[in-house]
């Protein structure tokens, strides 16, 4: 597997530009997906003007709906105000290469308005207040994402010209571990590792899932800021080598029936000087084996998951994951390397970690991550205490359910005063809307299932 490609500075990009061997430059923002959105430059250009002073794009690039439909009730960006711009600020500390692109190079903006002020709203300002204020109690967070997909060997104009119905998946049967079905689609993996690493993340493996065609490919954990910004580029960097490739890949929650994508989240705390601040001196699978600042932290987690929950699974589809027996959770509930709770304590001493099991591959990392903190402030400043660990089946224990629906975790995020008091009132209202818009839009399709049972026998 190919070494991790450091980061490039603004020098050697200038180098690089100069000798002929970066010509583009991409600049790139989170949207309320996840997705990124941006331009590409001419590289000169970029170096000349775009690098000290930005560039602009439309606001409604953070108040439109996933087909990019401008659509209502979002407070920044209207047809009453005009759709105006909003600045793309460069961060210069997550340039790297495009290796899947010749000549090409990319950073990840930040959004301000014109008069400098962060647009508070924007996915990477929210997960970067939230990391402002876990640094005031002194901590940061380390955090690891682990993505599904599934592969199909039809390309995505096909899949599309299908309407994503009959598709062939890569595998015919459950892979899950085997060394033989990853072998199958070894040259696919193996190019997404190998230019993953030459992007400057540090890749760790890829495995088998269950659902045929489905597999996984780990990374490092990293910094939450750039583990989030890490996230964003591989998958569309997956995306675009399965197109040149002629084939596709989903990472949508719940493609059929079967085992769903999901996007397990890893996060620990470390102090001033490196340490896991969530690590006790207990044995492993204890109580003691976590600090009194990870109690407190899980114990948010439980507090809050609920009403963040539009944060973890923020589209219609996140809720079809949550089947009992799916190995996708229904508890709010934790355990001890238990796969059943919503919430499993992993690793000892320096690798000691919590993992949300909620999110699924179509969540937006920035969004989660910033939950994740939140709710551990929450904890540790208000100094909850854990309940007892589940050390059964969660799925059939006597715990509060996660939302069902995408309807009732939107008026869980809504109504809720933790929400509010964490990330502010635009905030809150700005991902409510964007709950509402999607449901108006599903409460108004006409399914494929309906049309099934109806059409003949109704």
């Amino acid at each position: 597997m190919a070494d991790r490609t450091p980061p490039l500075s603004v020098e050697e990009l200038r180098a690089l530009v100069a000798s002929g061997e970066i010509d583009t430059v991409v600049l790139a923002f989170p949207d309320m997906q996840g997705r990124l959105q941006g331009k590409r430059f001419a590289a000169p250009f970029f170096l000349d003007e775009v690098l000290e002073h930005g560039t602009e794009g439309c606001n409604y690039l953070l108040a439109v709906d996933t087909d990019m439909n401008t659509v209502d009730g979002y407070a920044m960006s209207s047809w009453s105000t005009g759709y105006g711009d909003f600045a793309l600020r460069p961060d210069p500390a997550t340039l790297h290469r495009v290796p899947w692109h010749p000549g090409t190079a990319m950073l990840i903006a930040d959004l301000a308005w014109h008069d400098g002020a962060p647009v508070v709203a924007a996915p990477r300002q929210i997960l970067r207040r939230q990391l402002e204020r876990l640094a005031e109690h002194g901590y940061t967070a380390h955090v690891g994402t682990e993505l599904e997909f599934i592969v199909f060997k039809d390309t995505y104009e096909q899949a599309w010209d299908a309407g994503y119905q009959g598709l062939t998946p890569a595998n015919q049967y459950n892979v899950d571990y085997s060394i033989l079905g990853t072998g199958r689609v070894e040259p696919l993996l193996r190019r997404i590792r190998n230019d993953m690493a030459g992007a400057g993340l540090t890749v760790e493996s890829a495995k088998g899932e269950c659902n045929p065609g489905q597999h996984e490919i780990a990374f490092r954990y990293d910094e939450a800021l750039t583990t989030c910004d890490h996230h964003s580029v591989y998958k569309t960097g997956a995306k675009e080598i399965a197109a040149q490739e002629g084939v596709s890949l989903t990472f949508m929650a719940k493609y059929n029936e079967r085992e769903g994508n999901s996007c397990h989240i890893h996060l620990s705390l470390q102090d001033a000087d490196g340490r896991n601040v969530m690590a006790g001196d207990g044995p492993a699978g204890s109580v003691a084996a976590m600090s009194p600042v990870m109690r407190h932290f899980l114990a948010g987690q439980l507090a809050a998951l609920r009403d963040f929950s539009l944060l973890y699974a923020p589209n219609i589809n996140s809720y079809k994951r949550f089947q009992p027996g799916s190995f996708a959770p229904t508890a709010v509930a934790w355990g001890h390397d238990n796969r059943t709770c919503a919430l499993r304590i992993v690793g000892h001493g320096r690798s000691t970690r919590f993992e949300n099991r909620l999110p699924g591959g179509d969540v937006n990392p920035y969004l989660a991550v910033a939950g994740l903190v939140a709710a551990g402030l929450y904890g540790i400043e208000q100094q909850l205490e854990l309940p007892e660990p589940c050390t059964g089946n969660a799925y059939s224990g006597d715990y509060e359910h996660v939302p069902t629906t995408l309807r009732e975790a939107a008026e869980l995020w809504e109504n809720s005063a933790l929400a509010k008091a964490a990330f502010g009132d635009e905030v809150v209202a700005h991902y409510a809307n964007m709950a509402r818009v999607e449901l108006a839009a599903f409460d108004a399709a006409v399914t494929d299932w309906e049309l099934r049972r109806s059409f003949e026998r109704m």
